[in-house]
């Protein structure tokens, strides 16, 4: 499951990033590492871009970037 296709509210786990090169660069230096617990705060409606919460600031992410993201759901106890 990538990034673009989240639901909002839920908590995700960053798995891999499959970019090259800078972007794959400035995707990491904000954060997105192996890892990473997420929370996805908001979606556009359009579905561009996605608000996430990482690392105690938000961030959004544009759909192409998000689509290069891939995650997995994090159970919350």
């Amino acid at each position: 499951m990538t990034l673009r296709e989240v639901e909002v509210g839920n908590y995700y786990i960053v798995e891999k990033i499959r970019g090259k090169g800078p972007l794959r660069r400035r995707m990491m230096d904000m954060g997105l590492t192996k890892g990473t617990e997420i929370y996805v705060r908001k979606v556009a409606p359009l579905g561009d871009p996605v608000q996430i919460n990482i690392r105690n600031y938000e961030l959004s992410i544009r759909r192409a970037d998000a689509e290069l993201i891939e995650i997995s759901n994090l159970v919350k106890e």
